[in-house]
């Protein structure tokens, strides 16, 4: 199997790590996460001129008709400056919905204006009570009047605040667990009931509870066919997995690389502490993780669109797995080689630390997808 960039690819590549590099260094990103929206407006624009937005999408709704292996290009390269724009909440997952089971109208309607930079999405999909499982739904999805009213609250929804729609999972039919039954619909942040209530995550992006009250929707806002979307939410979550575990590549790589320019540089006993040969047998594992997580998060790129679920949802929760194994040791490792300064708030190695973190809690950790490819 060819494992080489095409020309395109690598000019992606090569303009992506441009921007990080002139705009992410560790004290821009401080300064920027620190404002009340977390990002810059000013980037997010960029991106669309690029392409970046709708590098996915098919041409004939505004995008460039590519797939998930640019997608891992630009998340790792956001993973080596833990870039703080919504990217994974609009373009993964809130529009990454839509591409995968919207119709055509609602193709036509989101994702160019997503593309162009006008349009910030979010997926609400987990809730208090669910943990992991996508099929645990509580919100609840009521007829009236044609349409539907929905009613409940959706947790720790990533790039809440920032959106301007979300795709939410309800319950339409069954108990709630029931695989049957969940749907998918489209809401305007601005419709009457929706109300979020925003928190800044551990590693410094932004989140929200979405709470539905009494939220009127017509037919047209059905993402997918009615009691049917559970399978369009899996595959979802499975490209955003695969995307996580890019961003997780691109922060342990840089993670490594300050760890060793560290140890390069502290000095104890009169010497520089990157000379002790136990440490360089760290710094040797630390590196081992990261090709091992590396070569997974490839093989999540180039399975996820599988078309036989069960083989999909396997090949991406081994990479999940590998990606928590690595990235906690590389994290944890980053840390005890810088010591005490390696805790602190105004060091970059703690945030990379925060943010492997919450990738490896981000749609299923390590037990529970473990415990998935196990079953599959």
């Amino acid at each position: 199997m060819d494992f080489e960039y095409s020309d395109d690819q690598r000019l992606l590549k090569d303009s992506i790590e441009r921007f990080v590099q002139d705009n992410y260094a560790f004290d821009q990103r401080r300064k920027l996460v620190a404002t009340e929206e977390g990002y810059s407006s000013d980037h997010w624009k960029l991106f669309a001129e690029q392409g970046w937005l709708g590098m996915t999408f098919p041409e004939e709704h505004g995008g460039l008709g590519l797939g998930p292996v640019e997608t891992m290009i630009i998340m790792e390269a956001f993973g080596n400056g833990l870039v703080a724009e919504p990217y994974l909440p609009t373009v993964v997952l809130g529009a990454g919905a839509i591409r995968i089971g919207g119709s055509e109208a609602q193709k036509a309607e989101i994702l160019p204006a997503v593309a162009e930079g006008k349009l910030k999405m979010a997926l609400g999909f987990a809730e208090r009570q669910s943990r992991y499982n996508l099929a645990d739904v509580e919100t609840k999805a009521t007829r009236s009047d044609g349409g539907w009213t929905l009613d409940g609250m959706k947790g720790v929804v990533f790039g809440a605040p920032s959106a301007d729609k979300f795709v939410v999972s309800a319950r339409t039919y069954g108990g709630s667990r029931d695989p049957l039954g969940v749907t998918l619909f489209l809401v305007d942040k601005k419709a009457k009931g929706v109300r979020v209530r925003s928190y800044p995550t551990a590693d410094g992006l932004r989140a929200g509870e979405v709470y539905l009250e009494g939220v009127s929707v017509g037919p047209a806002d059905v993402v997918g066919a009615v009691d049917a979307g559970l399978p369009v939410l899996e595959q979802v979550i499975d490209n955003a997995i695969a995307a996580v575990c890019a961003e997780a590549v691109g922060a342990m790589k840089t993670s490594n690389d300050i760890t060793l320019g560290y140890i390069k540089t502290r000095e104890q006993f009169g010497q520089p502490i990157g000379k002790f040969q136990v440490l360089q047998h760290r710094m040797v594992d630390m590196f081992i993780a990261h090709e091992e997580a590396k070569s997974m998060a490839m093989m999540a790129a180039m399975r996820v669109d599988e078309p036989d679920a069960a083989e999909r949802k396997k090949a991406i929760s081994a990479a999940k797995v590998q990606i928590g194994k690595s990235g906690r040791y590389v994290g944890q490792q980053s840390i005890q080689l810088h010591g005490g300064i390696g805790m602190t708030d105004e060091y970059s190695i703690g945030h990379y630390f925060k943010r492997l973190t919450m990738i490896d809690r981000s749609f299923g950790d390590t037990d529970f997808h473990l415990k998935r490819f196990g079953e599959l």
